[in-house]
């Protein structure tokens, strides 16, 4: 399993549940993620390669947080509520529970 540097940026995706905002950040907190490097994914922005995604998941009732690397980053024209996060390739790395 790769090892997570949590000084690094973590994306968090709600996938609409922003009712589960504060249990996603305080699982992400609890795995070592400081607050501040957790940022709001939008869909005209991404990370860099080696930063991660969280992505609660399976939408629409999630019950855990999918965590990803970011391994490449390709131009592409933005679609939808994805948006530029079409272009990007990940790894899955690790999940966490939402409790």
């Amino acid at each position: 399993m790769t090892e997570i540097d949590t000084q690094k940026d973590v994306y968090l995706f709600l996938h609409g549940r922003m009712d589960l905002k504060e249990k996603a950040m305080n699982a992400l907190t609890t795995k070592g993620f400081s607050s501040d490097k957790v940022v709001m994914a939008l869909p005209n922005k991404v990370g860099n390669v080696g930063d991660y995604m969280a992505m609660l998941w399976m939408p629409p009732n999630p019950d855990h947080i999918k965590i990803q690397e970011i391994t490449k980053i390709e131009e592409v024209k933005p679609e939808g509520m994805i948006g530029l996060w079409k272009g990007v390739s990940k790894e899955d790395i690790d999940t966490i529970q939402l409790e």
